[in-house]
Parts: structure tokens; C-alpha cells; sequence
């Protein structure tokens, strides 16, 4: 979105802005893991001789909740393909069960082991999946309970998502991040969701994540990406809207468990069966530190040659945007594909530099000249072109000006992206 054009300095050149977030870490005192959950130990408990422990995170007490039913039925016909040294778990949250959320190991088609939030130790009066105390106790229990003896774990994000987009903690209404549930309430029209730099802070806690693949809308985007990427070896989703009925879960779950292929195979089969309409991408965060300096280096060249002007977005590639309201009146894009942004705007030699170090971080990308959505595409995804130089399988958030008729929501999102550990770290 467009912001001001001091503010676009901020995103072009190197202004730092006082209350910097600290990076978040680990630390021995918060960690819940100790080295006493050693291998031995996960050997001598019968229900925990796990190879590699995956839980998908079902937040689906929303308009997604049938869709979390019918991809809970898929789930157990895919558990039937892992060996029984796999641990497959499921955290289920929807408008059903009593409102009682659940977790339960899937193991040849079957729910085992079943436990309600209550036995978890979570007692609320209103019940959130959104609460980071809630994600923090089910991720807790879930690993804790069902240790992988070589020290391997998965997880899944299955719900709505709105890449880095962001205010409280616990946020409501139009603000987002990931996993919004409405309440006790089912019909209740707003929900609350967790923000990245607090969902990053829950998964900190936890053991180190082979990988997170996000079912989620939007959350292949850099800011995201570098926000989570000292918790997890691989993250795998979408730069764009995905489909509400989900994965492929039947074909995807044995996927979640080949040794060294799995982000290949979960890609190739989403892909595949949303007919190659659909854009997927798999990040090593390892080089996440690589592109932020790059990315840095490259926006302070263009904002020698900008200037104070703001940047033209026209024709740009662009994955979503924040919904028509009573307060904002027009769409406003927001994840533009950060490529194609500076194919516009880079040098040849500054593109090609740049798109060398990110190549390194996206290892996979799969390509889609258009994507599901329940927004009319013809109305809001025509003022582009789709190619494949264009596509680069992440996004990037463009500060526009909020000076512009209904400019509201631009200035609101230039100052939530100062929130993000991406925002100061290119604008050093």
C-alpha cells in the first residue's frame, strides 16, 4: 500500500524509527524442552517412538468450519499411507464438538489418544485457537506427549491467514495474521487472530521445526518469512489467496513424512490437484538473512533515483488485498511480488544480483497464471499479467501514499509494518 513520502524513505533509505523490536529468541529459561527429553527416555515411552512428529493446527471455528470436517476426513484416509513409527496429529477447532477444541493422533485412518482443551490445562471462559496462551499450551502438549526421537517436527497452519498483517496481540476485526475464530459465538462476524511476531515468539518456545507448511492465504511473504526464520529449517505455502477446501490432505500427508522430498512432494501434489492454478513456494530460512541485506542494498539504490516520489504500482502483480469495508472504500493491494516490483524499478545488474541471492532462499516455486478466490477475478486480478519471469513466489510489501482519496488504510498499514523485524533490518 502507499504511505507518505517521508515514510516511503523510511522503507527506501535508512531512517530508524525509536522502540525497535528486539529479534526474538529462544532462551533456556523459556524453553519448555529440556535436555532431559532425551532420546532414551522418548525410547522407554511406549506411545512416543516417534521418527518425525507433525501436528496440524486446524483453526476452524469460522466460515472455514465444514471445510476443516471434510479435510479432517482426508487427513485420516492419508494416515493409512504412514508407517506407524510416524506420529500424525491433529489440533481441531470448529463450530462443532461442543465448542470443546480437540487433539488426537491419526493412526491408520483413527483417531487415538484423544484429549479436550481442558485436559491440556487450558481452562477459558472464551476460547480462542487465536490466543497465543492456547497455541503455546496445544503446540506444548503435542510435542511433549509425542517426542520425535530424532529430535524431527512438522506443522501444519490449516485456517485463514493474512501474511504479516498486523496490530494486537490478539487482534480483532479487520486486523490480521493467522487462525481468526470467533468465539463462543459461531455467528459472531468479526474473529480474533494471532500476529506473526506473536505466533514466532509461541513456536520459539517449542523444538526447532523441521518445517511449517502454512494453509493458509498469504503467507509467503518476506516479511513473514523473515520474521519466523529461526524457528523452522523450511516454510512452504502461497504468496496468494488459497483454496478454502485446502490440501489435498489424502495425498498430502504422506508427503508431511518423506525424509528429505517432503516440501517437493506437498507443492507438486497441492499444484497438481488444483490444476496448476495455484502459486506455491517453498523458502529455506537459513538464507532469509541473505535476502533482508540484499533486499536492503537494492532499495537504497532506487531510493537514490526516486527521490520522493512514490513508487508507480501499476500493472504490478499482486496477490490480495484488504476487502472493501464501511471504512475504506476501495481495494487496497497489498503483497506484491517482490520481484516483479523490482524488475520495475532495479537495474539489470541490481535485479540480477538480487535474484541470485533470493533463488538461493526459495528453492521451489510453482508457477499459476491465476488462483482461486472469492473475489470477482475480473474485477480486481486483470490489471496485471502473469508470467513466469514475473512470478518469484514471495511477496513484498510496497509502502504507498495515504494522501490519495481513501488513503486511510495506507497510512494505517506504514505504520504496522514498522512492527516487523523485516522493516528495520532493510532500512539500515
Amino acid at each position: 500500500m502507499k504511505t507518505k513520502k517521508n515514510l516511503v524513505k523510511l522503507m527506501f533509505m535508512s531512517i530508524l524509527t525509536a522502540g525497535m523490536m528486539t529479534l526474538t529468541a529462544c532462551s533456556s529459561e523459556d524453553d519448555v524442552f529440556t535436555e532431559a527429553q532425551n532420546a532414551s527416555q522418548v525410547m522407554n515411552n511406549p506411545v512416543a517412538r516417534s521418527e518425525r512428529t507433525v501436528l496440524i493446527y486446524m483453526a476452524g471455528r469460522n466460515n472455514l468450519s465444514l471445510f476443516a470436517t471434510s479435510d479432517l476426513d482426508e487427513i485420516k484416509r492419508g494416515s493409512k499411507l504412514i508407517g506407524s513409527n510416524q506420529t500424525l496429529l491433529v489440533f481441531m477447532r470448529r463450530n462443532y464438538d461442543g465448542g470443546q477444541p480437540w487433539l488426537a493422533r491419526v493412526e491408520n485412518g483413527e483417531l487415538t489418544g484423544k484429549v479436550t482443551i481442558a485436559d491440556m490445562g487450558i481452562k477459558k471462559d472464551e476460547l480462542y485457537a487465536s490466543d497465543p496462551e492456547v497455541m503455546e499450551k496445544v503446540l506444548h502438549y503435542a510435542y511433549s506427549h509425542y517426542p520425535s526421537v530424532k529430535n524431527d517436527y512438522g506443522l501444519v497452519l490449516w485456517g485463514h491467514g493474512s501474511g504479516w498483517l498486523i496490530q494486537d496481540s490478539v487482534s480483532v476485526k479487520s486486523t490480521r495474521g493467522y487462525g481468526v475464530d470467533v468465539g463462543n459465538y459461531i455467528y459472531n462476524p468479526d474473529g480474533k487472530w494471532i500476529n506473526v511476531p506473536t505466533m514466532n515468539k509461541v513456536i520459539s518456545r517449542m523444538p526447532h521445526l523441521k518445517f511449517i507448511f502454512a494453509d493458509c492465504c498469504n503467507f509467503m511473504c518476506l516479511e513473514t518469512l523473515y520474521e519466523m526464520r529461526n524457528v523452522a529449517d523450511y516454510i512452504i505455502g502461497s504468496p496468494a489467496e488459497v483454496p478454502a477446501t485446502g490440501a489435498p490432505y489424502e495425498e498430502v500427508v504422506s508427503a508431511l513424512f518423506e525424509p528429505t522430498t517432503f516440501y517437493r512432494s506437498i507443492i507438486d501434489r497441492y499444484h497438481e490437484h488444483e490444476g496448476g492454478h495455484l502459486p506455491l513456494s517453498v523458502v529455506k530460512t537459513s538464507e532469509m538473512e541473505h535476502v533482508a541485506q540484499a533486499t536492503r542494498d537494492v532499495l537504497k539504490s532506487i531510493s537514490k533515483r526516486q527521490g520522493d516520489t512514490w513508487p508507480d504500482m501499476k500493472g504490478m502483480i499482486h496477490y490480495n488485498y484488504l476487502k472493501n469495508t464501511q471504512e475504506f472504500h476501495q481495494p487496497y493491494n497489498i503483497f506484491y511480488d517482490a520481484g516483479n516490483f523490482l524488475l520495475g524499478y532495479a537495474t539489470s545488474e541490481e535485479y540480477q544480483q538480487w535474484k541470485q541471492t533470493l533463488d538461493a532462499a526459495v528453492i521451489e516455486k510453482r508457477y499459476a497464471d491465476s488462483w482461486a478466490t472469492i473475489k470477482p477475478w475480473d474485477a480486481f486480478y486483470t490489471d496485471f499479467t502473469m508470467t513466469k519471469e514475473k512470478y518469484h513466489g514471495v511477496s513484498l510489501f510496497v509502502p504507498q501514499d495515504p494522501t490519495v482519496e481513501y488513503g486511510e488504510c495506507y497510512a494505517s498499514l506504514n505504520k504496522h509494518i514498522q512492527q516487523l523485524q523485516w522493516f528495520y533490518v532493510v532500512n539500515q
